[in-house]
């Protein structure tokens, strides 16, 4: 019968301790209550006190949902017995500012080996970019882009990291002034002038909503050698425009290739963060660990962006207790709304979101997964929070709102600018993305062993060995620096991150 050893207690206040190892049914898992009459898998939850129909269930120290029924001391606290409700919503704006500030951490300055751009930018990779204005260009700028990655011609240029198609299924059957076409267009642009990007090809059909010419119109003209637009209407149809993407291309290549790697402080680094196949153990292990190495790359002066607007719904009060000024706090509030309106609206509830495998995992409600999301984001003050692409220009903390839906976030985290991704894991993910780099953290050691080729870093071993969260995030911030210098994550061996590129789509489609 396992005991107390195979359970961890987050926090004094916790009513339920996570299970560390798989019990079996009729084991007493904390050595007392009731006996299991099913088996229970690791990082599930186990009740420390009897709890009456209607008590608060605590996690974290704070409230993850209520007991549906009695449940006794040693049950198995999950979707049957645990419901989500109410949570804190007495925002208390920047009350924690001054301790948030004071958690900055004072750490020597380091240095990563990237790309400078002839506009001041800093990259960590090298490609060059083709975007697609509209779905109908999408097949063309694929068969551009396979054309030349598959040609052997880029042997010759060590320095292009390849040729990206940013392909997506709008850009036109929308409103040209709505707010679908303003996230487009600000997520295309982001792109194209992203600092991992050296040159950029736009192909539209021609009679799309989403236009070029607007784009620039809007953003400036800025870096104009950068860009190379055309149609297929205008080229001769679709044979004759993949034949003209890859002329154009090849006459860019020793251009774009006559860039070489030099130190640039850390500090121009922005790190996007993301999980994504959450489990009970993602905020025990990952997702804390990943928190101090975003601090220690705020306290040089970097970047970090959380994002993923309804998984921190439950632990939005923490992070607006963090915010530099009234004005951030009330941005953050103010998309909190939105996201409860836009669900009321299509008959959902935030708490459609933890997904069946998360919950397989051990998470139950919305609750409890965005607090452990949040721990991402580490402990300095929330120092901006922008709109969905929008370019990230705020040292420290920022917050981003976007969708939950891991492609679509990170499409606007890297539009806004983040070139370096790390993206947690308890389930498993096969996510990658370009042009910025995704690393994957394990949260459980078991993951790390079935899926080698995927995890760049175990952070299970926070759980199985000892190792501390504080050990593990000055780990993940090397694997960030080395991999910011060109070291290849597994995604990037594996060749993935062509299909990641998911704008997201809002308003009518027409």
């Amino acid at each position: 019968m396992p005991d107390i050893a195979k359970t961890v207690r987050l926090h004094p206040d916790d009513t339920v301790a996570i299970l560390t190892e798989p019990v079996q049914a009729g084991s007493q898992p904390l050595g007392f209550g009731v006996a299991l009459d099913h088996p229970v898998a690791r990082g599930h939850k186990i009740a420390l006190i009897d709890c009456p129909q209607g008590g608060a269930i605590v996690k974290f120290g704070q409230v993850i949902g209520y007991a549906s029924r009695p449940i006794a001391a040693g049950e198995h606290v999950h979707v049957d017995n645990c419901s989500f409700g109410a949570h804190d919503q007495t925002y208390e704006v920047g009350a924690d500012y001054e301790k948030a500030l004071a958690s900055v951490p004072k750490v020597e300055p380091r240095h990563f080996m990237g790309y400078r751009r002839a506009n001041g930018q800093a990259g960590t990779r090298n490609f060059i970019a083709i975007c697609a204005t509209v779905n109908c260009s999408a097949t063309v700028i694929r068969r551009a882009a396979d054309e030349i990655n598959r040609s052997g011609i880029l042997a010759d240029y060590p320095n292009i990291d390849g040729v990206a198609a940013f392909a997506h299924g709008t850009g036109c059957g929308m409103d040209a002034g709505g707010e679908g076409a303003d996230l487009l267009q600000r997520v295309l642009w982001g792109y194209a002038t992203h600092p991992n990007v050296g040159a950029t090809v736009f192909v539209g059909l021609g009679c799309e909503v989403m236009q070029l010419a607007r784009m620039k119109a809007l953003y400036g003209n800025a870096d104009e050698g950068r860009f190379f637009g055309l149609t297929i209407q205008e080229s001769g149809g679709t044979a004759a425009t993949i034949a003209q993407i890859v002329k154009h291309i090849k006459s860019l290549l020793p251009e774009v290739n006559a860039i070489h790697r030099e130190p640039i402080p850390a500090s121009e680094l922005k790190l996007a963060l993301q999980c994504g196949g959450s489990d009970g153990f993602s905020g025990i292990t990952a997702n804390p660990a990943l928190g101090v190495a975003s601090d220690l790359l705020v306290g040089m002066g970097g970047t970090v962006i959380l994002s993923e607007t309804p998984e921190i719904y439950g632990a939005e009060q923490l992070l607006l207790r963090r915010a530099a000024s009234r004005d951030i706090g009330d941005k953050l509030i103010a998309r909190i709304r939105w996201w409860e309106d836009y669900t009321r609206m299509n008959r959902g509830s935030m708490d459609n979101n933890p997904s069946p495998g998360n919950k397989l995992g051990g998470l139950t409600t919305i609750l409890e997964k965005s607090l452990g999301a949040s721990a991402k984001a580490g402990s300095t003050p929330l120092t901006d929070v922008l709109a969905y692409g929008e370019r990230i220009t705020t040292p420290g903390f920022v917050f981003m709102d976007t969708p939950g839906y891991d492609p679509v976030s990170a499409t606007g985290q890297i539009a806004g600018g983040a070139q370096m991704l790390v993206f947690t894991t308890g389930r498993g993910s096969a996510f990658g993305s370009k042009p910025t780099p995704t690393i994957k953290l394990a949260t459980n050691s078991r993951l790390f062993a079935d899926m080698p080729d995927d995890m760049d870093l175990n952070c299970g071993d926070i759980i199985s060995d000892g190792v501390t969260v504080e050990d593990k995030g000055r780990e993940i911030l090397d694997l960030v620096l080395a991999s910011a210098s060109g070291q290849k994550t597994k995604s990037e061996i594996l060749g993935l991150g062509d299909n990641e590129f998911v704008p997201w789509q809002v308003g009518a489609v027409m």
